[in-house]
């Protein structure tokens, strides 16, 4: 249950803590108190979307936290299994705390037993804790979209219909690959002559790694050769052909015999006398090495041809399939060889892929009908609940039935000996149905359903369900739509048996509802200080009365009269029907 709730610096509220009785709490207040601002913090509280226009003017962030009583069972068992996994044990196994900050820039930020958490483990948590109908929700039950959650939840089918859904998610998956290859068969053809025609092209080639760098050292020297061979030829003669009488390797040589004599006589120039042997030694071995060289250079001007062709080739399957290098070419006509054989395997693929649809439509059109049928039999419990709901909400004689049909689908799920359509939610089409007076056929609730009886219809299945999904915390935002007040007594009555099991919050304007309420809250506004608050008071007694008499709307003396034989008939009915609220 929800012990307390804190609300500070949320839309008009500055600052606000309540605490919640176990059984039925009522909130009640003129037009735009506030009522309804109290219960749209809580689904924050749960991880919905933040958004900042909820800031207070002037304040910098809204800050929403409630505490919660869990108690034991699968619920308290679920929750304490996420905290665990997360590292966000509290205090003890039977209280949780929740707190939300939404921030004037945008950001929002979540905590779980007062460390930070994200608003999806918020999410997480919140599954199954609180269940809130609000306008929104109430509108829903005109959309047949609906009916089908509702239909399973109540049949406890949402398991089944979890696992029937990821048997569509796989031929979803079949399909689109399916699709993809038929549709693209000659774009696929087209493809399979490019890639060949690049692969073979490359291969035709003949290409080594790193040579067009070998072929443009070798182009660069057959251009140059006479030019080569003439500069080492001077630098031959420079070194070897007397000039004067003398070449440079002989006065090497002399230079080296006349210092070697030097250090004889003075040791401290040993290292020029070295220095000019080297030098001698180094000038006969350059001599020999320009005279090999000159053997090499060669005047080939066929060669410089073939190589230059080479080089055109090779730069110009570069340049066409935007390569740097020769390996990225070779790697290209690689890739293309690979993808060539993933295109002649796809009508293998094409052939595998309608087999595997083939069986996965057989095993869908089975699991499809195991939970249509499962759905048939809750459909039939949930109609007969539901109109036992309905005639004690003062619609004795109102018949209420769930449509499930199937549509023909050739590409549809196998069904026995028909095909039919599905999606992920099943094969079926689900729509309530309703007959409000005797004599009636049933039609569509959209079709035939008064606001009041929408009301009714809706607290009706809300009842049911609650049973069936033991969510312990109900919250009701003005159920009592387009309903008198002596319909409102047995809503009243409904929604308190229903604190026999749970907690239930509503916001209602109707006194017959109020009268119910074990904890009844009056929601107001006030000015202080030149700005608009929202103040909440816990009625009891005498102020109890008055308020259920202001709510009433008659003169003082009748409303006060009224209001005390509301709360007498409402102690007459919860002394005949005990409820742990």
């Amino acid at each position: 249950m929800l012990t307390e709730l804190t609300i500070k610096d949320f839309a008009i509220i500055d600052q606000l803590t309540l605490r919640f009785a176990k059984g039925f709490n009522i909130l009640t207040g003129e037009t735009g108190a506030g009522k309804s601002i109290i219960l749209d913090a809580i689904p924050l509280l749960l991880g919905s979307r933040a958004d900042n226009s909820v800031v207070r003017s002037g304040a910098k962030l809204a800050l929403i936290e409630g505490l919660f009583e869990l108690e034991p069972g699968p619920l308290r068992e679920r929750i304490n299994a996420i905290l665990e996994r997360e590292g966000l044990e509290g205090d003890s196994p039977d209280l949780l705390v929740l707190a939300r900050e939404i921030r004037r820039g945008g950001r929002s930020l979540c905590r779980i037993n007062g460390r930070a958490a994200t608003a999806n483990l918020l999410r997480e948590i919140g599954e199954g804790l609180v269940d809130i109908h609000g306008q929104s929700e109430h509108l829903s039950l005109l959309k047949p979209a609906s009916h089908l959650n509702l239909l399973d939840r109540y049949g406890g089918l949402v398991e089944q219909r979890r696992a029937f859904s990821m048997l569509v998610e796989e031929i979803e998956k079949v399909r689109a690959e399916l699709n993809r290859l038929l549709s693209d068969e000659e774009a696929l053809r087209q493809r399979a002559e490019m890639l060949t025609y690049q692969a073979e092209e490359i291969e035709a080639a003949s290409l080594k790694p790193g040579e067009d760098e070998a072929l443009q050292d070798e182009a660069r020297r057959l251009a140059n050769a006479e030019q080569l061979a003439e500069l080492a030829g001077e630098a031959y003669r420079a070194l070897n052909v007397a000039e004067e009488g003398f070449s440079a390797s002989d006065l090497l040589s002399e230079a080296a015999t006349a210092l070697a004599r030097l250090a004889r006589i003075d040791p401290t120039a040993s290292d020029l006398a070295s220095l000019a042997e080297s030098l001698s030694i180094q000038a006969e071995e350059l001599s020999r090495s320009l005279a090999d060289y000159q053997e090499t250079v060669e005047f080939d001007p066929e060669r410089l041809q073939r190589v230059e062709l080479r080089l055109d080739l090779i730069n110009s399957l570069k340049r066409k399939y935007g390569c740097e290098s020769i390996e990225a070419l070779l790697e290209s006509a690689q890739e293309a060889r690979r993808e060539l054989e993933a295109i002649e395997g796809s009508s293998e693929r094409i052939e595998f892929l309608q087999a595997e649809e083939a069986r996965l439509l057989t095993e869908i059109g089975q699991q499809g009908a195991a939970l249509s049928r499962a759905r048939l039999e809750a459909a039939d419990r949930l109609s007969r609940a539901t109109e036992a709901e309905l005639a004690d909400l003062r619609m004795e004689g109102a018949r209420f039935a769930v449509s499930i049909e199937q549509v023909d689908d050739p590409s549809g799920a196998l069904v026995g000996d028909y095909r039919v359509a599905f999606n992920r939610s099943g094969i079926d089409q689900v729509e309530f149905l309703i007959a409000p007076n005797p004599g009636e056929p049933l039609k569509p609730i959209a079709r035939i359903a008064s606001g009041g009886e929408t009301s009714r219809i809706m607290l009706a299945l809300k009842t049911v369900l609650s049973r069936a999904d033991q969510t312990p915390i109900l919250i009701f935002d003005e159920i009592d739509a387009g309903i008198g007040g002596r319909i409102g007594a047995a809503i009243g009555h409904k929604l308190w048996s229903l604190s026999a099991n749970h907690q239930v919050l509503v916001v209602t304007h109707l006194p017959q509802l109020a009268g119910f309420g074990d904890a009844h809250f009056k929601v107001e506004k006030q000015v202080v200080g030149g700005r608009t608050v929202v103040r909440v008071q816990q009625l009891e007694g005498e102020a109890r009365i008055e308020e259920l008499s202001a709510m009433l709307g008659a003169e003082a003396e009748s409303a006060r009269q009224s209001a005390q034989e509301i709360l007498h008939y409402v102690e007459r009915i919860k002394q005949a029907t005990p409820s742990a609220g």
